[in-house]
């Protein structure tokens, strides 16, 4: 049985001062519970700023990544306390996790016991160990979207979707990224809109403006060539 196993590393983490790397934490704790509750994902947090969710439906993976992406970067963390040289808060702010997908089998899968292993974990933990961020004093990040699996012709495949929906996401706003998150999980304009007390018209700017039409092609794209 195939599963998409999604590795996540907080980007610039090591930048924030403990109470938001406290607040992250806390946060990220909210978003597993509600993974495991729309999509069935089994999540863990190791070390306070590193994420493995494991989602049953492989062809859900894109959908589950872009959601914790787009809630990542709404967690409203408040950069204008920092200096305003350390480049690597606003990193925070601009990507929020780096992500891997891993795509294949799962030789052992004990969610109550939290044991993860096989190919999809071990496909998505090395692509994120192999992507460090951290490019000596200057901080260079070029990508933070990867998939793997032991298809090369699937992983170039979805190499350009992945790169595009990077860009796309970097460029967001943290209301946008609300917005998203939201549409991600399955909510309906009206829910949004009351969940985030804001009017419907103003849902469907911030979708429009993130590029959701784009967004939500490409994830029904993914469950297309996922499920061949």
């Amino acid at each position: 049985m195939k599963y998409s196993v999604i590795s996540g590393d907080i980007v610039s983490s090591t930048s924030l001062n403990s109470e938001d790397k406290k607040f992250v934490e806390e946060n990220l704790k909210i978003l597993l519970t509600d993974l495991k509750q729309e999509f069935n994902v089994f999540g863990r947090i190791i070390k306070g700023d590193y994420l493995e969710c494991v989602v049953p439906n492989p062809k859900e993976g894109l959908q589950v990544a872009l959601a914790i992406k787009s809630f990542v970067k709404a967690i409203p963390v408040e950069i204008k306390k920092y200096k305003s040289e350390d480049n690597r808060v606003k990193q925070f702010k601009t990507h929020g996790i780096r992500l891997a997908i891993g795509y294949g089998e799962l030789s052992r899968y004990k969610p109550e016991e939290g044991i993860i292993d096989g190919e999809a974990i071990y496909f998505s933990g090395r692509e994120i160990s192999g992507e460090t961020t951290y490019n000596k004093e200057r901080i260079v990040i070029k990508n933070t979207m990867f998939f793997a699996s032991k298809s090369e012709d699937l992983n170039e495949n979805l190499k350009p979707l992945l790169a595009l929906l990077d860009v796309l996401l970097s460029k967001a706003t943290s209301r946008q990224c609300e917005v998203l998150y939201l549409k991600l999980m399955n909510n309906p304009e009206d829910e949004i809109a009351k969940r985030l007390g804001i009017g419907q018209s103003a849902v469907n700017q911030h979708s429009t403006s993130v590029g959701w039409n784009a967004i939500e092609e490409a994830v029904n794209y993914f469950k297309l060539v996922i499920s061949k």
